[in-house]
């Protein structure tokens, strides 16, 4: 797959909240998560794809409920691809809120290799 048709499918897969399917289909083996700061219950960096599937059921775990999930308009430059995400979420235990980063991700030979979220 070229860049901007990884960059399609990605975004694809996000706005349907499809992030699991989109790590088995898109992402390397040694594909690395990089988190804007220290969260509680996670390392502000994931090295692996296994530790990435792991860090998703996680987060999942945490969830009480989603609301819907918007993506912009992916942007494409060489390898890399960045996008806004939206997420309207319930975590447990907390009020309803929207959630809104940058993603960025970075391809080498069809597969993304990293991703890195700003807040």
């Amino acid at each position: 797959m070229t860049v901007e048709q990884i960059a399609a499918r990605l975004a694809e897969l996000c706005r349907q909240e499809q992030f699991s399917v989109a790590q088995k289909e898109l992402y390397a083996d040694d594909a690395v998560s990089i988190e804007p700061h220290d969260i509680p219950g996670f390392d502000r960096e994931t090295k692996g794809l296994a530790a990435l599937k792991e860090k998703d059921k996680k987060f999942n775990a945490m969830l009480e409920a989603r609301y819907g999930t918007t993506v912009s308009t992916p942007l494409v430059a060489g390898n890399a691809i960045a996008f806004v995400l939206t997420m309207d979420i319930k975590m447990q235990g907390r009020e309803r809120e929207s959630v809104r980063e940058l993603c960025v991700y970075q391809v080498k030979d069809g597969k993304i290799i990293s991703e890195q979220f700003f807040i």
